[in-house]
């Protein structure tokens, strides 16, 4: 079963600024343009763990944040600001163990450009869903 995908963005500097303030994450490297570059990079781009947050909105939008029993991610390719990003993922198990109904997840996050941002795995209780 296919999962409906899901944009978000484009996302900003603000957003990324917003993020490292609620993860306490101030990686200068992540919100000030001329350290950024000095670094080698063309501008900021965003703390990996936004994408993995927006990924994880998107799966407990779907099967509740209480069903939650494993999200994995790994992070692939660098987002940057202006960026639309489009969660998607696909039941790929279904299965009972200790004593409820799970599904197991493969989850992506693709950039607009088509480059993925993260692939991810995450099991849930699959009560109601």
């Amino acid at each position: 079963m296919t999962l409906p995908d899901k944009q978000y963005g484009p996302l900003t500097r603000t957003d990324f600024v917003r993020y490292q303030g609620a993860s306490g994450d101030f990686n200068p490297i992540h919100h000030d343009e001329a350290f950024a570059k000095s670094a080698g990079f063309p501008t900021v781009f965003s703390v990996g763990m936004l994408q993995a947050g927006i990924l994880a909105s998107y799966c407990t939008d779907q099967f509740g944040a209480d069903n939650v029993r494993r999200f994995k991610v790994q992070f692939r390719e660098q987002v940057w600001p202006d960026d639309v990003l489009t969660c998607s993922g696909a039941v790929v198990k279904e299965y009972e163990a200790d004593g409820e109904r799970r599904v197991d997840l493969e989850l992506t996050v693709t950039r607009q450009t088509g480059g993925v941002a993260i692939r991810g795995e995450a099991t849930f209780a699959a009560t109601g869903a």
